[in-house]
């Protein structure tokens, strides 16, 4: 059997990373030894012994020493694998760090890992593959858990039609053609509208019965995450309870495709808006939403995710800078999360989103060829460790000028898998 010995302080935290590595990771049984006065992490096997030197919570023996805003370390290399590992998993360094852009969200920026430039590696898994490496040194016979890469395929339904009503056609109108200074442009606008209130075309934003053939094509199962609330400018572009999003979730569930939710702009920190919206979601879907991701990738550590423990939720997708593709937590597959202030390891898992469509076309706004490049490198550095992916696009993403080129540039990522 496996030994892992660590020193006598931290514990919570030691033994959330220990297994999360060792058994959601590796797939390996093990036995802990906290150990007095020890200076390392020593793993034990069939008489052989690897020895890790331990370079951070034994500097922070009293319980939660470790969170200040010093203790960040300067390179990801001063910490052992374990320290490191911990620190991308559990975002503690959002916690201690107080920046914020204007809709109170961590920069990516002002990341270790983007200022560093590891944040389109899975750092993570590169620890786990190091480390299963020299177990395998020790027993060359240890089966290890299969991993596989995998591309989850995700849509936040943050509108379900771009045409509502005559006011807003006169409002775009008159933009077109004040602002945009473009006569060809209100006139299509204004028959596109006839058009899709008369019944002949669908609306442009309702993208999903292709969204769901693209996503069949390869045997895959797209993911349409629902709003269903909310008190802020940011919401309520339709209600989850009318006849459109009812019929379209209906249709969603008989092609077999997932439903999950889309909590409003603060629900991030608020246990009974969440609540609310996750009652209201079930109650027009009449399924179990388990899953889902939280509207403009507000989070807040430990907050975001007590919140959804606390709901009964068993997936968050939540985990990716607004302004920047990449793996947030250093690692694209699903783990247990820890709240770093309770220092308890919760029942829900975070499957980190990896890239959006918004990391593009709101922030870097890079060509399509320069898009695609980086996506690759992410699907690459994502395979080399038979690493999960999640991917996130917008049914509404794929209207006005842009749209022939996201349709091919969303084709050309579904064939990478």
């Amino acid at each position: 059997m496996l030994k892992v010995k660590i020193p006598n302080n931290n514990l919570a935290e030691r033994e959330y990373i220990i297994d999360v590595i060792f058994d959601e990771f590796l797939g390996l049984d093990y036995i802990l030894e906290p150990v007095d006065g020890l200076d390392s992490w020593v793993i034990e096997l069939n008489g052989k012994k690897l020895t890790v030197k331990d370079s951070f919570f034994n500097r922070f023996p009293k319980e939660l020493e470790y969170l200040k805003l010093e203790n960040i370390p300067k390179r990801i290399e001063e910490l052992d694998i374990f320290a490191a590992s911990f620190f991308m998993l559990t975002r503690w360094e959002e916690y201690v760090n107080p920046a914020r852009d204007k809709h109170n969200r961590f920069p990516a920026n002002k990341s270790l890992a983007f200022r560093q430039g590891f944040l389109n590696k899975p750092i993570v898994n590169e620890y786990v593959e190091r480390l299963k490496e020299q177990l395998l040194e020790m027993e060359s016979g240890l089966k290890f858990k299969k991993r596989e890469f995998k591309v989850f395929i995700t849509h936040d339904v943050d509108e379900i039609y771009f045409w509502k009503g005559s006011k807003q056609l006169a409002r775009v109108v008159l933009g077109d053609i004040v602002k945009r200074k473009d006569l060809s442009l209100a006139l299509n606008r204004i028959k596109e509208f006839i058009s899709v209130k008369s019944g002949k075309i669908s609306d442009p934003y309702d993208t999903f019965d292709w969204l769901m053939s693209e996503s069949e094509k390869i045997g895959a199962k797209s993911r349409f995450y629902f709003m269903s609330g909310g008190v802020t400018q940011y919401d309520n572009r339709y209600k989850i309870d009318e006849k459109k999003a009812l019929n379209l979730i209906e249709k969603i569930k008989k092609r077999g495709h997932i439903i999950g939710i889309h909590p409003s702009y603060n629900a991030y920190n608020s246990f009974e808006q969440f609540k609310s919206e996750k009652d209201a979601l079930e109650r027009a879907c009449k399924c179990k939403i388990d899953e889902g991701r939280e509207h403009y990738l507000r989070f807040s550590v430990p907050i975001t995710w007590q919140i959804w423990e606390d709901n009964s939720m068993r997936v968050d997708s939540s985990c990716c800078y607004a302004d920047s593709e990449g793996f947030r937590c250093g690692t694209g597959d699903e783990f247990s999360v820890f709240n770093i202030l309770t220092r308890k390891k919760l029942k829900l898992k975070e499957r980190p989103l990896v890239f959006m469509d918004d990391n593009f076309y709101s922030y870097k706004k890079p060509d399509f060829t320069e898009a695609k490049k980086l996506i690759k490198e992410l699907f690459e550095n994502a395979k080399r460790y038979n690493s999960q992916i999640t991917i996130l696009f917008h049914n509404s993403i794929f209207y006005g000028k842009k749209n022939i080129d996201f349709k091919k540039l969303y084709k050309e990522i579904l064939e990478l898998k």
